[in-house]
């Protein structure tokens, strides 16, 4: 029998939701919140603008509408739970991208990283996820890529100090590789925190979907 996998959606579209190359290489059994997005941007201009969607009923674009609300979501009917990246976790699933690490996680999702690490069941975040696990499992080891903006290639490499000043450890890799915090069962990989060739984050991700499998 296969390994079942929930995998946690913020919306859809990298600016505002789940970054969809990283939604798509990890599609199993998908939920999202159903709550409002913190803003709605025009993918085309790269601006906010005065709509409003709901996270659930945008996510349900990238499952085809087979999706659940996160709040049914169950740890025990699963191996393992899977968190894709794009700005809409920084947004939606939690407020990083306005406090930093002095964020909030949305309450739910809290729970539902809470229960599966309770159950010792493995947890696979890419992007910008990693953050939940930093700000929810103190002293955990997590990766957003480097801590340094090697060749320009990352841009966001501040956010491995903000990850270090909240009580955890920051693990240096490549985009193609991912991280393995084998006390915690926390999987994580850079995935689009890097500017690389698509195929390069999407053996990142699939590097972290193996090892999820592997501990699940």
């Amino acid at each position: 029998m296969g390994k079942r996998v929930a995998l946690v959606l913020a919306g859809c579209g990298v600016f505002d939701g789940s970054e969809i190359h990283e939604a798509s290489a990890a599609l199993v059994k998908i939920f999202a919140p159903s709550i409002e997005q913190r803003d709605v941007v025009n993918h085309l201009k790269g601006s906010p603008t005065d709509e409003k969607r709901n996270v659930l009923v945008e996510s349900a674009r990238l499952a085809r509408g087979n999706i659940q609300d996160l709040a049914e979501l169950e740890a025990s009917e699963f191996d393992a739970v899977i968190f894709p990246g794009g700005f809409g976790v920084a947004k939606n699933l939690c407020s990083w991208a306005v406090d930093g690490k002095n964020c909030t996680v949305n309450e739910h999702v809290r729970s539902t990283l809470q229960a599966f690490h309770s159950a010792k069941k493995p947890i696979g975040l890419c992007c910008i996820s990693p953050v939940l696990a930093a700000k929810v499992f103190p002293g955990c080891e997590v990766t957003v890529g480097q801590d340094k903006n090697v060749d320009g290639r990352f841009p966001d490499a501040e956010t491995a100090s903000a990850i270090a000043e909240l009580g955890c450890k920051h693990i240096c890799k490549n985009v193609n590789e991912s991280h393995v915090d084998k006390a915690n069962k926390i999987v994580t990989t850079c995935a689009f925190m890097c500017k690389a060739p698509l195929h390069e984050i999407f053996d990142g991700i699939g590097t972290m979907v193996q090892e999820v499998l592997k501990l699940a």
